[in-house]
């Protein structure tokens, strides 16, 4: 008697090889990290801008160059952008042509950098304040902005726990942050090999709403993220004006719960 063959599908055992990650591998991160860390508090400095001179651009290759002196690999090209009092950006996901790019006194400035090393993706995003003559620090609004994005990560990593979908961690997290009084956008990834790893998607800015597949895939330990998210809110000090704070930091998952791979920003660096 022949018995039929049973076949059932290799997702599952393909994705859950490529996003667990060994020992060495999550004692190996943190000092990635800390070099890209290094990298950007340089950059977001006066030792690379200068206010009325330097460009965003200016910024981006020298990020780009830093990497690449360094032996590092750069999986995408580094953004810098800023934001500043009557200047509306251009909405996520998208570009305007005319947006300034001369970095001024006053303005905050973002910054989103990864790269290769050992192996292993980095994925983060920064903020920094140019100082204004006679300040000291920055705005007070720009500092409750900056709180409510750390917020908003204490939040998501608490949703975050193994056996839920990502799709059901996104849920939970924005309802959270609703419910405290955060204008919240979600959209994180797996990291690991890839920088768009394998493993669950928990949002993308345009999907709110869940991600169909990739979103319904449930967290395992021993996994590692992008925490990518941003708050917008309303600073006094810029007449009111709406300023989005983007962050992203990387951490992960083990033992049950998530924790950060070599910290996280929790002030806005200033520049001056």
């Amino acid at each position: 008697m022949v018995l039929p063959y049973r076949t059932r599908s290799s997702f599952q055992l393909a994705v859950g090889w490529l996003e667990q990650r060994i020992q060495p591998e999550l004692e190996a991160y943190p000092g990635i990290l800390e070099i890209s860390n290094a990298i950007i508090a340089e950059a977001f400095s006066n030792r690379v801008i200068q206010p009325g001179v330097t460009t965003t651009d200016d910024v981006v290759w020298w990020m780009r160059q830093k990497m690449n002196d360094q032996g590092l690999q750069a999986w995408f090209q580094p953004a810098v952008e800023l934001q500043a009092a009557g200047e509306l950006p251009a909405p996520i996901g998208k570009t305007n042509p005319e947006e300034r790019k001369r970095i001024q006194p006053g303005d905050l400035l973002h910054c989103d950098m990864g790269f290769y090393s050992l192996g292993l993706a980095t994925d983060q995003q920064q903020l920094a304040y140019v100082l204004k003559s006679g300040e000291t620090d920055a705005p007070d609004g720009l500092k409750a902005g900056m709180a409510a994005a750390n917020r908003l990560q204490d939040i998501l990593i608490g949703c975050m726990l193994p056996g839920r979908t990502g799709n059901q961690v996104l849920k939970s997290a924005l309802e959270q942050a609703c419910a405290e009084g955060i204008e919240p956008m979600i959209y994180t990834h797996p990291l690991g090999y890839h920088g768009h790893g394998a493993g669950p998607t928990i949002g993308l800015w345009d999907q709110q709403g869940g991600v169909s597949g990739a979103g319904d895939y449930e967290l395992n330990n021993n996994t590692s993220y992008a925490i990518e998210l941003n708050v917008q809110q309303a600073v006094p000090e810029w007449g009111g004006q709406v300023v989005m704070f983007a962050l992203e930091e990387d951490a992960a998952l083990v033992d049950g719960h998530m924790r950060w791979l070599a910290g996280r920003q929790e002030k806005v660096q200033f520049i001056g």
